[in-house]
């Protein structure tokens, strides 16, 4: 699975970055989405959308980084 193209799809406006394999993945995703919200909130959004492929094991663990357009300017 490509990670970046799914969350593309998901996130359309976003701005994605992953990087690493297996349990040293990294994903960076901006999108106007988490504007307002906190980072739990922001990350439980984006591992809500990945679920299925943690529970199929396709993702074993990732490291995320979220952030708002705003908090990149």
């Amino acid at each position: 699975m490509d990670i970046s193209k799914f969350l593309q799809f998901k996130f359309p406006e976003a701005k994605i970055s992953f990087s690493g394999a297996d349990c040293s993945s990294q994903l960076l995703i901006v999108s106007e989405q988490f504007e307002g919200l906190t980072t739990l909130k922001r990350h439980k959004l984006v591992l809500g959308v990945l679920k299925e492929h943690f529970q199929t094991g396709e993702l074993h663990a990732l490291s995320l980084i979220t952030k708002s357009p705003s908090e990149i300017s």
